[in-house]
């Protein structure tokens, strides 16, 4: 009888931490459409609707660099249990109020605001804990297989909890992901860190914060990357959640191509994973980078207006190109930043990546009114095009290269050769 044995890079913590995420997800993916169901079905607007996601966002900035520093300060299995309990009771609370009375907008702003939190401590410990599982030149594997569950569990939870939103209502919906919240964090608890280095007492919060700023800042190739997400993000949201549903309106035929192009992104997230598994570039920050010009297509396309069959296309090939960019940035993450400092910095491109998202989605209508719909899709293409070759323009990003290593006693990674960087 033939045993089959898991690859080395795919330890027990790895497991764990990818099941885990992959039954979160599902259960999240669901619950971000049954929340807004939930406030639509307790008579509230579309407004009413953003508030409420607003109230999920506003703590998340408020909140992730502290929980960077927790994150490096305490075991970080134990921030991400906590935070996913935190996440259980509020979706929980949730899913009562929708179930058993009649929730009103302050009530689903307050528990979203929970959700939020929650995240915010969760997210940057996560990737630490992440990061701390896998070693040497597999680690690229490792983290696109990781990306690949996560992926898929997201597509497969939106489709679920839309089906079931229709079929019994968001409320149960919603009790699902704090049921799921629930099983991921006791799966969480079981992570083995006896091997992971015990770390020095910090000199307080505000010294943690400074050092993390400071890992950041001396790095131009991620400092510039950060920058980068902070505007590409932002502009692809105002795209897609403003522009994109008012295109697919007048011209593809409404809600359903639109929704069909944006699953074709996703399952092209999931391919772009599954690439990543083999595709090992030794210059992986460039490799990367060179795939985020493909991001800048979508808004061209809705610009045009392509077809709804050509506009699925681009979504899906863009899907690839983004979760390539995706698995060699955590890569170079991950070769490159201290274990003991990762969550912190984890916690600034966080920062980063959301920080202007808001804005742009609020300034997306008033920006249309003033120069029209299909220049401010066009601006959006210009930007993430423009910002992109800047990037390139760093020689830490052209020069970033990958170390190649060999095991160690002790399942620990050799360098065997020396990175060329700034």
């Amino acid at each position: 009888m033939v045993t089959a044995r898991r690859p080395a890079w795919a330890g027990r913590n790895f497991t764990l931490l990818t099941g885990a995420t992959v039954i979160a997800n599902l259960g999240s993916s669901g619950a971000l459409i049954a929340s807004a169901f939930a406030v639509l079905g307790a008579g509230g607007s579309a407004t009413d609707v953003g508030l409420v996601a607003t109230a999920r966002t506003v703590p998340l900035l408020l909140f992730l660099l502290i929980g960077g520093a927790l994150a490096d300060r305490l075991p970080r299995h134990h921030v991400m249990v906590a935070a996913n309990a935190l996440s259980c009771v509020s979706q929980g609370l949730f899913a009562l109020l929708v179930l058993t009375g009649d929730p009103q907008l302050w009530q689903m702003a307050l528990l979203a605001a929970l959700g939020g939190t929650g995240l915010a401590f969760f997210a940057p410990a996560s990737e630490g804990m992440v990061l701390a599982t896998v070693s040497g030149e597999q680690a690229g594997r490792a983290f696109a297989v990781f990306r690949m569950g996560m992926n898929g569990a997201n597509i497969g939870g939106a489709a679920l909890g839309g089906a079931m939103v229709a079929a019994v209502g968001p409320g149960w919906v919603l009790a699902i992901d704090s049921a799921a919240f629930a099983l991921a964090g006791a799966l969480r608890a079981f992570l083995d860190v006896s091997k992971v280095p015990e770390r020095a007492a910090g000199r307080g919060l505000r010294h943690d914060l400074r050092d993390g700023w400071h890992e950041v800042v001396s790095r131009p190739w991620l400092w510039a990357v950060v920058v980068q997400f902070a505007v590409v993000n932002a502009v692809v949201a105002a795209a897609e959640a403003v522009y994109g549903p008012l295109v697919a309106e007048e011209h593809l035929g409404g809600p359903g191509p639109w929704g069909l192009a944006l699953a074709a992104f996703g399952v092209g997230t999931v391919v772009g994973a599954l690439l990543m598994t083999r595709f090992k570039p030794r210059r992986m920050l460039l490799a990367g980078v060179l795939c985020v010009f493909p991001l800048a297509l979508p808004s061209a396309a809705l610009a045009v207006p392509l077809s709804a069959a050509w506009l699925t296309l681009v979504m899906f090939v863009t899907g690839i190109t983004i979760e390539v960019f995706a698995v060699n940035w955590m890569t170079a993450l991950h070769q490159e930043i201290p274990e003991e400092k990762f969550s912190r910095v984890s916690s600034y491109d966080w920062l980063g990546s959301i920080a202007v998202v808001p804005l742009a989605t609020a300034l997306a209508g008033p920006v249309q009114d003033l120069i029209g719909r299909t220049a401010a899709l066009w601006g959006c293409s210009a930007l993430i095009a423009l910002l992109t070759a800047g990037v390139l323009g760093i020689r830490g990003v052209r020069q970033l290269t990958r170390r190649t290593t060999e095991p160690a006693a002790g399942g620990a990674g050799v360098e065997a050769d020396a990175v060329s960087r700034c």
